[in-house]
């Protein structure tokens, strides 16, 4: 005789008749195969036969109903489940249905809650600035189709271009950034029918927003709004966000686990410690193409770890084809692998665009709303639309009237710290360049927001920046962008020693991290809020210091690149150094930094006449780097290489109207182009395909497009003198797109009039271009 099982051992019940209805949907599906399963396994176990035979008798009579659902998909509500289950057995069914999606309903809620507030890394918490929820403020980001060596080549995008059947069209700037760039959520709904899409490089500079995408993409998977105000159709997907600069020792050790077992054993934990999932949770989904692995910050991970861990991950991505993976990055740590087994080499590649002027109003709109919104007690009426209104539109003419403004507000991460300033101080004139904005968020954090607060604290007493600087200056030396506790307050004693400060240690690392939050504790180690602050107070302590030799020997060291650019914008004298930086053979750098000063000095000169001769200098050592500059084109030329001529002239351009990020130009880009620059490329094009016999340059295609009616004002060409113009460069025959670059390149299109160069007269250019007066 069964004897009755005892109340305490119910819930034990209810799960082991869950783990049967895992095991027989993974052993037989579902239908006759998967009940004959569920039958054999339940018979084998210790489940009293009184339930058994309740259970599954109605069990039996209902199977497709109960357990295709499961197969669907086990986190599908109770209510969704029950019109299959009989109410005669809803009190035994019912729990198992409940078990079964309340424990993935769980996980959703632990990983949303990870990513439901707006934390911007790089800006601490302020007094009247509330921190928004992540989706009340999220702008969606452009990703780029166009970015070279990261992804689609540029001909590719050419001769896309060049068949399309709306080339001709006359196109405005928002029609041609959504021609240029997709969206995160276009690229995941093709994920499930191409498989180059479960496989996603993100990459980006710092403050541009992959962190936040990332959490983006995370908090709406585990809503189930992956597909809410949008046309695509994206799988609910379940999301797993792991963030490398804290997986990475297990993920490169010797024997490292698989990712089910990272996911189970570290992950869920670290979401909830009480969480607890079926068995083989991780691994089914990954095998069944359900979860979605989106890794966060491979950049930080140690230069020599990567390889270990691009070899952990190629590993991963081959045994889970059908999941989804996901990886951000800086550039310069996904591109410059090795060619090895253990290069990380995903199948997509995009780059995270700039903001746009609409983005900058949407976001600036957004945060102003939630800052009335919060600090009105939640309360959303027509005067605190106003006072928000009123604020953003303020700090949009600020922005709008200031190109540099634009510049700056056009990275994500300087346009918080551009908000949150105007927020602090709403009658102050914002700051007009980088370093400037930089200086001005370590005076609020360190001096302005204590005093505002009354706060008896040692970093108004001393100066708490320098100290700050000099630990920054040896993180860059060190190449650290985290440091252990205990080494940061064996420096911070000989800084406060060396600076004759009498405070404690730690006294002073804790006010740091509570007050200013310029540090910040991520998992066992402290680091600069952003790496941005630790480059700009690097730079300051070499001004201060007065040691601008130490930048000399890292001109092609991509780590201090930022350090070297905000130098030049802050130090009084830059030529000296953008001087040196030419000899040493570094002109992309030369260049970069004669773009950050030049505003500078114009601000300064009419005031200084030591900024006027410091002008003078710069003007002097511009004229070196340009003509560095084009040395390559020239030599290309020379040596009759005309598609890598090409090629160059287009970087060129790039790099001119500092367009490099965007990898596309715009109308204004190319209407403000510097004439020298353009005269320039025009001359080496002209005077060396007259040399080899041919009629290249900007200046005979533009005798062809007046010949043929356009107008010099800046204007598009009608679609009639476009293709007139086409057929006579040799764009097109017969009315059809020449392929670039296969066909683009043949003998019998060479010897046409005008060819080349192609690149910047093609659609957004094309007649802007030719109505420089210089050309």
């Amino acid at each position: 005789m069964t004897q009755e099982p005892e109340s305490k051992s119910k819930l034990t019940l209810q799960e082991q008749i869950v783990d049967l209805l895992f095991k027989a949907t993974q052993t037989g599906g579902v239908g006759i195969g998967g009940v004959h399963a569920f039958w054999i396994l339940f018979k084998e176990s210790d489940i009293p036969k009184a339930i058994a035979s309740a259970v599954i008798g109605v069990g039996i009579s209902y199977a497709a109903k109960l357990l295709q659902p499961i197969h669907k998909g086990t986190e599908e509500r109770l209510d969704r489940l029950g019109i299959a289950i009989n109410d005669g057995i809803s009190h035994v069914g019912g729990a198992v249905v409940a078990k079964v999606t309340s424990v993935e309903d769980r996980y959703f809620e632990a990983q949303a809650a990870d990513c439901e507030l707006c934390r911007t890394e790089g800006v601490g918490k302020i007094d009247r600035i509330a921190t928004p929820m992540l989706e009340d403020v999220f702008v969606r980001l452009s990703l780029n189709l166009n970015m070279g060596t990261a992804g689609f080549r540029n001909e590719q995008k050419l001769a896309r271009l060049m068949r399309s059947e709306n080339f001709n069209k006359e196109v405005n700037q928002e029609d041609l950034e959504d021609r240029f760039t997709v969206d995160i959520w276009e690229l995941l709904a093709k994920a499930k029918n191409d498989s180059i899409y479960r496989q996603i490089a993100i990459l980006a500079w710092g403050g541009f927003g992959k962190t936040t995408l990332l959490r983006h993409v995370t908090y709406r998977l585990c809503r189930n709004k992956q597909n809410e105000n949008q046309k695509h159709d994206v799988p609910h997907f379940v999301p797993v966000l792991l963030l490398l600069r804290k997986y990475r020792d297990l993920l490169t050790q010797e024997n490292p686990e698989d990712l089910p077992t990272i996911i189970e054993k570290h992950h869920l934990p670290s979401l909830n410690a009480s969480l607890q999932m079926p068995t083989n949770w991780a691994r089914d989904l990954l095998n069944k193409g359900r979860m979605m692995i989106l890794l966060d910050g491979f950049d930080e991970v140690p230069k020599l770890q990567r390889p270990l861990l691009s070899r952990w991950l190629n590993t991963q991505m081959r045994n889970y084809p059908k999941s989804v993976f996901i990886l951000s990055s800086r550039p310069k740590a996904y591109i410059e692998q090795g060619f090895d087994d253990d290069r990380l080499d995903l199948k997509s590649v995009f780059h995270v665009q700039p903001f746009t002027i609409k983005q900058i109003q949407e976001f600036v709109n957004k945060w102003y709303w939630c800052q009335e919104y919060y600090g009105c007690g939640k309360m959303d009426s027509p005067a605190v639309r106003k006072e928000a209104t009123d604020a953003a539109n303020e700090l949009l003419g600020q922005i709008a009237n200031r190109e540099e403004l634009t510049k700056l507000a056009s990275n994500p991460l300087l346009l918080t710290m551009i908000a949150r300033f105007h927020r602090c101080y709403p009658s102050a004139e914002l700051p007009k360049r980088r370093g400037d904005l930089y200086q001005e968020i370590c005076k609020l954090q360190l001096k302005d927001r204590p005093m505002a607060r009354q706060l008896e604290t040692m970093l108004t007493d001393g100066d708490a920046q320098v100290i700050l600087q000099m630990l920054a200056l040896e993180m860059m030396q060190q190449k650290e962008e985290r440091i252990d506790r205990e080494l940061l307050i064996a420096r911070l004693d000989d800084y406060l020693s060396i600076q004759d400060e009498t405070v404690e240690t730690n006294e002073f690392l804790k006010q740091v991290e509570e007050i200013s939050e310029l540090l910040v504790q991520k998992d066992d180690e402290l680091e600069f809020s952003h790496l941005s602050f630790q480059e700009f107070l690097a730079a300051m302590e070499i001004i201060r210091t007065n040691q601008e030799s130490i930048l000399h020997s890292h001109f092609h060291d991509d780590w201090w690149k930022q350090v070297i650019l905000l130098y030049v914008s802050k130090v009084k004298k830059p030529s000296n150094l953008i001087k040196t930086a030419l000899d040493a053979g570094a002109i992309d750098l030369a260049l970069a930094c004669t773009q950050e000063t030049r505003k500078q000095i114009d601000a300064n000169v009419k005031k200084d006449l030591q900024a006027l001769e410091e002008q003078r200098q710069l003007q002097a050592v511009e004229i070196e780097v340009k003509n560095s500059l084009y040395q390559q084109l020239e030599e290309y030329l020379e040596n009759q290489q005309w598609y890598e001529a090409d090629q160059e002239t287009w970087e060129l351009i790039l790099k001119v109207t500092e367009r490099e990020e965007e990898g596309w130009v715009r109308a204004e880009d190319i209407k403000n182009f510097p004439c020298e620059d353009l005269l320039t490329l025009d001359r080496l094009w002209v005077e060396y395909s007259k040399k080899h016999g041919f009629e290249f340059g900007f200046s005979v295609q533009k005798q062809i497009y007046v010949e043929l009616g356009g107008k010099l004002d800046f204007s598009y060409p009608s679609d009639e003198i476009w293709d007139k113009f086409c057929d006579r460069t040799a764009w097109k025959s017969e009315g059809k797109w020449v392929d670039y670059p296969d066909q683009f390149f043949k003998n019998n299109f060479m010897c046409v009039k005008g060819h080349l160069p192609v690149y910047v007269g093609l659609v957004e250019v094309r007649g802007v271009l030719f109505s420089h007066r210089d050309l």
